[in-house]
């Protein structure tokens, strides 16, 4: 007889514990517009999420502590002519963020501490260099004051947000059609495109040339996008020919074939990806759905490894990730996200269990079983007793 042996992890348990009522943002106006973009944005002092907003583009900026019944008078940041797409914190300092817009700007602004106390109409500095809509918002994950931004003009621009000059321009010849994701590596040095055109391409802005890429790593049509992972690979989610959703885990070097593909479901929500260097744990954000799935990836075959799935009843209109930094790690928190329900934002905290947590959880397991053995043998002497009788 075969045992099944299960693979070794240390994050085989990890489960999803979402926020208790009081520590929610509640009566929240979360946008309509239809864009792939995550629509939250989390840092350790604050939580943003574009809202819905008369008269131009909008969006919500609260201290992280505030929850509970947001205010309908709250004041938001509001200098956009048009809906806001895609906002991100400047990952060196925790008051900067930038937005960009269907105005064609970007735009970046300073949150003061302790949050806005009046309507925030000045931005610090508008970058234009647009012809169309801002979809993709990037801060340089190392580089102070850079940040990328990418247009439904099939152009990515690399800003000097100091001086709001575009020092790098990858124009309509290296992405002939709209771009749906962009990822900078984690030193910085590459970012990592999908496209319209189907093809996955892992670029060098500094050159401007394409250093790898793939057509169609997923047959279907609908969008794929792609995020750098551990070791110089890529990983991408898109949809089969039949509209099943996929995920793929890629090697730069060796594009011709993926190291793993793996069928999910038959939704139709986009998946967006977010990955968590220090773990080498992937999670999966459906838009429209009501689950996060996270997988883990490790250097031998077969390399990526569903670990499981966080559940609730209701779907999500978008997702924010807190970095690293501003996790809870004595509480053994490996993750968080803030997920964006029609009317509410909804904090889910991602947790390692503890080892002599998981240890008592299979005594009690091993426990249950025996009394339930002990019941069934006195069961069966109670029928033998009634037989006799």
């Amino acid at each position: 007889m075969s045992r099944q042996v299960v693979r070794s992890s240390k994050f085989r348990h990890v489960f999803g514990q979402p926020a208790k009522a009081d520590q929610c943002y509640e009566d929240v106006r979360v946008s309509q517009t239809t864009w792939d973009s995550g629509f939250c944005a989390v840092n350790p002092k604050f939580m943003a999420l574009i809202c819905e907003a008369s008269g131009g583009g909008a969006f919500l900026v609260l201290p992280l502590g505030k929850t509970g019944r947001v205010d309908k008078n709250v004041p938001l940041v509001c200098g956009h002519t048009a809906p806001v797409l895609d906002i991100a914190w400047c990952p060196h300092n925790d008051n900067v963020i930038a937005s960009g817009s269907e105005d064609c700007t970007v735009m970046v602004w300073e949150i003061p501490d302790g949050g806005l106390v009046l309507p925030l109409r000045e931005p610090v500095i508008t970058l234009e260099g647009h012809t169309k809509r801002v979809g993709i918002v990037a801060w340089h994950p190392t580089a102070q004051n850079v940040l990328l931004s990418a247009g439904c003009d099939n152009v990515i621009l690399v800003w000097d947000v100091g001086t709001g000059a575009a020092v790098l321009t990858l124009g309509p010849d290296v992405h002939p059609d709209t771009i749906y994701s962009v990822d900078w590596s984690r030193d910085g040095a590459l970012i990592c495109t999908s496209c319209r055109d189907k093809r996955v391409r892992v670029i060098e802005p500094r050159k401007g040339t394409v250093v790898a890429e793939k057509d169609r790593p997923h047959e279907g049509t609908r969008p794929v996008h792609a995020v750098f992972v551990s070791e110089g690979k890529i990983l991408t989610t898109g949809f089969s020919r039949m509209s099943e959703r996929q995920v793929a885990l890629w090697d730069t070097k060796h594009l011709e074939e993926p190291l793993s593909l793996q069928e999910l479901d038959t939704s139709s929500g986009v998946l967006l990806p977010f990955f968590d260097p220090d773990t080498n744990i992937v999670y999966l954000c459906g838009k429209g759905d009501s689950s996060i799935r996270y997988f883990e990836i490790t250097s031998e075959a077969p390399f990526l490894h569903y670990l499981s799935m966080f559940s609730s009843k209701e779907s999500q209109r978008g997702m924010g990730y807190m970095p690293k930094r501003g996790l809870e790690v004595n509480k053994c928190e490996i993750a968080r996200f803030y997920k964006l329900h029609e009317r509410k934002c909804e904090p889910i905290a991602m947790t390692v269990p503890r080892k002599d947590t998981v240890s008592r959880l299979e005594e009690d397991v091993r426990n249950l079983n025996a009394i339930v053995q002990k019941l069934q043998e006195r069961l069966d002497r109670l029928e033998e007793t009634v037989q006799a009788k």
